[in-house]
């Protein structure tokens, strides 16, 4: 019998693990190659996995709500069409594999074999002040949320890895270690000094308390009709990242008013034509994009991301746009190398990448690579907005709805009034590596590309 084990694939940039939503095969169903087998949720897409040979599921190796490692065994396929029997080779090899799903989702951390626990042990002390800024892996942060272990508890958590980051096994070592701790702890609980709890964070305590003692915990209560609604798992990791971001990024928004009268005007004259042409809407967001890839070029140092002390300066420049979905969510699609696409280039990268976010077809590639995001406000009537920086880029600019006004209008023959349409330009950066200088002259460089948009350009 030709047994094939399926591991769960590498699905984008940075992306270490997937979480089972649904298994669209059941054991014993026939299989073809590329047919989608089950759906796996990361922390940027969606997406369906293909089987990698036709054949029978012979097995199921993980549940849906599980999460998986990146090369870890998630099934096994029998090429040789036969859907009942298992040889005894391939017990054991089912049987290994998950614990080791298992043990890489974080749900069982007991899983971890005896001597990882023993060094674990060694390395469970907490530092003595906290690694604030400390870059933490997705696996790391999923275990610590499935503990109930809060960020100001984790950066006390001793790391082993490049320039102090927490492990796998960093984490579970000190998840083992808490189970005892609040009893270890207990008899200094009394005699503790000020600046005993100063130097460790008393949520491990708290947590245990609650634990022995639910029905202390009080009950939520609100006032009037209301009705309780619980996020989505979009909305959670949309909620998580912005938190994170803030926590991260000392933000600092910088405000562009732009005259964008001639590329208004431009548009006008060509968006019929563009759309019998094209069977597309020619919409403001391609002009956008080109005018801030310009700027990226002119100020590099806005394409960075920062990693520990090192500051990543990127000589590609993806630029992801905001996309609001029906559910309401946001997500950011990229647009690879956007500064070498023409207008015509850039308006069917928008489309088909808000076309394909709509519907849910956005692949891993689609949401990974960013190094600068564009938010467009206005689409919902916003004069402007101060954006949240997506990580680990540096900066995000909003822009916001044009409004017509009247201007001052400088000619030969004296100043005019006249009626312009300007809309406000919103700069966010981050503070640590983008000072006050870089972060207004880029947003000014992006106004004075719109302001000045040839309206001879062709498209």
């Amino acid at each position: 019998m030709a047994l094939v084990e399926m591991v769960m694939p590498k699905m984008g940039e940075s992306i270490m693990e997937g979480t089972i939503l649904k298994w669209l095969k059941q054991v014993g169903d026939t299989i073809e190659q590329d047919e989608s087998v089950l759906e796996v949720a990361t922390d940027k897409v969606d997406t369906e996995v293909p089987a990698i040979e036709g054949g029978v599921l012979k097995e199921v190796l993980v549940k849906e709500g599980d999460v998986v490692a990146v090369g870890a065994p998630i099934a096994i396929i029998s090429t040789d069409g036969e859907a009942t029997g298992e040889s005894p080779s391939e017990k054991p090899a089912a049987e290994a594999a998950a614990p080791q799903v298992q043990e890489t989702a974080g749900a069982q951390p007991e899983a971890a074999s005896a001597p990882e626990t023993t060094s674990a042990t060694a390395t469970a002390a907490k530092l003595d002040k906290p690694a604030a800024g400390r870059f933490y892996s997705p696996l790391v942060l999923n275990i610590a949320r499935e503990e109930g272990i809060p960020m100001q508890e984790l950066e006390y958590v001793p790391g082993t890895g490049n320039e102090g980051r927490v492990s796998k096994k960093d984490i579970l070592a000190y998840v083992e270690s808490r189970k005892t701790a609040p009893q270890q702890a207990a008899p200094q609980a009394q005699p503790a000094t000020a600046t005993q709890v100063q130097a460790a964070p008393q949520a491990p305590a708290v947590q245990a308390s609650v634990a022995a003692a639910p029905a202390a915990k009080p009950a939520s209560s609100y006032s009037g009709n209301a009705e309780i609604i619980e996020m989505d798992r979009m909305r959670k990791m949309i909620a998580d990242r912005m938190v994170e971001s803030k926590r991260i990024s000392p933000h600092v928004t910088s405000f562009v008013e732009a005259d964008v009268t001639s590329l208004v005007n431009w548009r006008n004259k060509h968006k019929d034509a563009y759309k019998k042409r094209e069977g597309e809407s020619l919409t403001f967001t391609p002009l956008f994009i080109d005018a801030i890839a310009k700027a990226i070029k002119d100020f590099p140092m806005i394409n960075v991301s920062v990693d520990g002390s090192n500051i990543i300066r990127h000589k590609d420049i993806n630029i992801g746009m905001a996309v609001a979905l029906p559910s309401g969510n946001l997500i950011v699609p990229n647009i690879k190398n956007a500064d070498q696409l023409n207008l015509n280039g850039l308006a069917k990268k928008v489309n088909d990448l808000a076309n394909r976010a709509r519907q849910n077809k956005l692949t891993p590639d689609d949401l990974s690579g960013g190094t600068y995001t564009v938010s467009n406000v206005g689409s919902f009537g916003n004069v402007m907005g101060t954006p949240i920086i997506m990580q680990p880029q540096v900066a995000i600019m909003a822009v916001g709805a044009i409004k017509k006004k009247p201007a001052v209008i400088e000619t030969p023959e004296g100043d005019l009034i006249g009626i312009r349409h300007f809309m406000f330009l919103s700069h966010s950066y981050d503070h640590r590596v983008v000072d006050g200088s870089l972060g207004g002259m880029f947003v000014r460089r992006v106004a004075d590309y719109l302001e000045n948009f040839d309206p001879n350009t062709a498209i």
